[in-house]
This record gives structure tokens, C-alpha cells and sequence, in this order.
């Protein structure tokens, strides 16, 4: 109502974004503006590519430019142990540790009934299909530490121990209720040595 309709549309565009106000979404637009014109575009490619050029890995889930992703390609790493955790972004926490030498499976979310989020809504499926490769020994729960990571972990380890797997969850070196892509490689290290099997 009060900008032009280009500047208008660009803020409504950037206040739909997670976290991101009238206010934040104004200086966003403005900041864009000011921009050279081939940032901008640049920008603008960037978005575009995100969308048009990424998939999610055949085996893993992971978001990825490749199938299979770069992770489950190499074929160094320890097949016996798959590392589960929530959202790519706990993925690259994970890997930033170095501490992992296995390979992972992406969830996409958490058993979350408040929300209308069950096992189906999310990549179980996917991951029980993985569990017919008898190299696999160990299933590494990596949910976040809240009410929502604490229910699927529990949910995962009660479908999985019929195939013989060992079940393990990482320790609680991460404060309760925070989110694995905020925690810095020595908690996530400490975390991952101190996992434990869950009954």
C-alpha cells in the first residue's frame, strides 16, 4: 500500500521466510535494492538453482546435486553403522566432527502428533528398506534433544530391535531442547562417544 508494487511484492516474499518480520523483511528488500545489478541477478540465480538443481539422495534422503549424494558414493566409509538425525542441516553438524566414519539417513522431521506429524509423514519407511543390508550393526539415533526427537528416537528403537541391530542414542552432551546444528564439534563429539543403547 505504501511501496511501490515490485518493492512491495519483495518485501511480502522475504516475510514469509521463517523468522523474518515486516521490519526485517523491509531492510531486507531495501538492502536488495541497493545492491549492484549483477548481485541481484546473481542472487535471484541462486534461488533458482536451489530449486531446479537439488533432489534428495536415493539412499539416504539427504538433499544433494547427485544420486546417490557424495556421502552414500563413498564407499570408505563404514557400511556397519547409520547415523539418523532430523533435518541435511544435522548432517553437516555431524560431519563437522569428524568423529563419524559411517553413513547417515535423513528424516525430514519428527514424530510431532501436536503438529499432525507421524511416522509416515517422515523417512522411516526409507531407512527400514536400508536395514535389510546385513552390514548394517548399529542404528545411531541423532534426534534432537526435545520432545519431539526423544518420541521418534523412542519409536525407531522399538521397530528396529526385531532385526538384531543395535539400537544406540547419543549422549545428552547437547542441552535439552536445542538443535544439533547449533552445537559446536566438541559437544557434538562428546555426544556421539558417549551414545548409548536404548531398551
Amino acid at each position: 500500500m505504501f511501496y511501490p508494487e515490485p518493492i512491495a511484492k519483495l518485501i511480502e516474499s522475504f516475510s514469509r521466510l521463517p523468522g523474518i518480520g515486516p521490519k526485517t523483511a523491509a531492510r531486507l528488500a531495501f538492502h536488495v535494492l541497493r545492491m549492484k545489478e549483477e548481485d541481484t541477478i546473481d542472487f535471484a540465480k541462486a534461488l533458482v538453482s536451489v530449486k531446479r538443481n537439488l533432489t534428495y539422495c536415493s539412499i539416504c534422503c539427504n538433499i544433494t546435486d547427485m544420486d546417490p549424494c557424495r556421502i552414500c558414493s563413498d564407499k570408505t566409509r563404514d557400511p556397519s553403522a547409520i547415523c539418523v538425525v532430523q533435518e541435511p542441516k544435522d548432517l553437516v553438524a555431524m560431519e563437522r566432527t569428524r568423529e563419524f566414519g559411517g553413513y547417515y539417513h535423513v528424516l525430514h522431521g519428527a514424530i510431532s502428533p501436536m503438529d499432525g506429524v507421524g511416522p509416515d509423514d517422515i523417512r522411516i519407511k526409507e531407512l527400514v528398506q536400508r536395514l535389510s543390508d546385513e552390514r548394517v550393526q548399529e542404528l545411531i539415533l541423532a534426534t534432537n534433544a526435545n520432545i519431539e526427537g526423544e518420541a521418534t528416537a523412542m519409536y525407531l528403537s522399538r521397530l528396529v530391535k526385531p532385526f538384531g541391530i543395535k539400537v544406540t542414542r547419543i549422549a545428552h552432551g547437547l542441552p535439552v531442547g536445542g538443535d544439533l546444528e547449533y552445537a559446536d564439534e566438541v559437544t557434538l563429539s562428546k555426544a556421539l562417544e558417549g551414545r548409548r543403547e536404548l531398551y
